[in-house]
């Protein structure tokens, strides 16, 4: 009993681990709600299993750059141990320091800890270029975890999705370690200063993108560890709509918005900009626009809620990126911007279309005269 007492300060940490591992034997008694397995945890770790594709190639992706600019060859496994111990204290700092800021909150709170970090604890790894040093991540987690996540009051009450937060930080505080158009060559001291421009920054550059469709699509390319293999975002997608937890509109609004955009600037050009000359598809196979498409851009708590807002705002995720990629030669990806963007805009689109339908519905009342 006394020991019991002794940890009750930290009751908070203790219930995250027991629910954790355990299933509640608590229920809901009364009240409209939904009565069935899939809590704020099980769908916090489905989401991590559709990014484990990712992240697996990600890691081998790696170790296979490493070893073609050093004109080395290797074998399968080679490369993705290589990768694997690059990737792996990137997780580790992302999860040390994140949680610990949750666990604190929690605990100056009184409140349960939310199991909302699981997701963006495994995202900001796949984002970011794999040599960022980990103090700067570090930094940047707490940045976000804090700026993004707790003064909203944690998870479901934020604004911005707290990984592409993160991920924006490095971006604007530390632009020599995330120039947003390479991608640094993790390995030995001979090669920490070779960098492989992303097909991104060859279009910004007004060059032809150097790599074959068939590279772009599979992920053998520089790039953020998670961003480029669009065959195992692909797999993510499907495990993601399979279960229900991500929204299809919003993903297929988002490549309407893309192709039509593109379409426009092929017809239409842009003096002095070679991404206005790529053909529509091609842009999304380039840099992390799949990768936001499935797990950035349908985030349930940053994104539009009601069903037709998830049209508006995919679609306008879709065209700013194109945009953002043709106008801007500083910033030639445009996803993060384009989502942050709308993850700002998105109670205002909820609004309008609530609003309307309820206009709608008022107009069907016959007035009384």
């Amino acid at each position: 009993m006394n020991k019991i007492t002794d940890i009750k300060w930290l009751h908070s940490t203790v219930d995250a681990f027991d629910s954790f591992l355990r299933v509640p034997n608590t229920v809901t008694a009364r009240g409209s709600h939904v009565r069935d397995c899939n809590d704020l945890k099980r769908i916090m770790i489905v989401v991590v299993v559709a990014l484990i594709p990712a992240a697996l190639f990600g890691m081998y992706n790696v170790g296979y750059q490493h070893f073609r600019f050093l004109g080395e060859t290797a074998g399968f496994w080679q490369m993705f141990w290589f990768g694997f111990l690059k990737v792996l204290p990137l997780f580790i700092v992302s999860y040390a320091a994140g949680l610990g800021i949750e666990f604190a909150s929690a605990q100056i709170r009184g409140h349960e800890v939310n199991e909302g970090y699981l997701v963006s604890g495994f995202l900001i790894p796949l984002i970011v270029p794999v040599d960022v040093p980990l103090w700067v991540l570090a930094i940047a987690v707490v940045f976000a975890v804090i700026i993004g996540k707790e003064i909203f009051g944690g998870t479901g009450m934020n604004i911005w999705n707290p990984a592409l937060l993160c991920r924006a930080f490095l971006f604007f505080a530390y632009p020599s370690k995330m120039s947003g158009d390479k991608v640094w060559v993790a390995g030995l001291s001979q090669v920490d200063g070779i960098s492989g421009a992303t097909p991104l920054a060859h279009a910004a550059a007004c060059e032809p993108l150097g790599f074959t469709d068939w590279e772009m699509f599979s992920g053998l390319i520089p790039g953020a560890v998670g961003e480029t293999s669009v065959i195992a975002i692909l797999i993510g997608a499907v495990i993601l709509l399979w279960t229900g937890v991500a929204s299809w509109k919003t993903m297929f609004s988002i490549v309407l918005g893309g192709l039509c955009m593109g379409l426009i600037f092929n017809a239409a050009g842009a003096e002095g900009s070679y991404a206005a000359t790529v053909p529509a598809w091609e842009h999304l196979i380039m840099g992390g626009f799949m990768f936001g498409t499935v797990f950035m851009a349908t985030d349930p708590v940053t994104s539009a809620q009601t069903e037709t807002g998830k049209w508006i705002y995919g679609f306008l995720i879709g065209a700013f990126t194109i945009i953002i990629r043709v106008a801007s030669a500083g910033y030639p990806e445009g996803m993060m911007l384009a989502i942050l963007l709308m993850n700002t805009f998105a109670p205002l689109i909820d609004y309008c279309v609530v609003s309307r339908n309820i206009k709608k519905r008022l107009n069907r009342i016959p007035s009384n005269k």
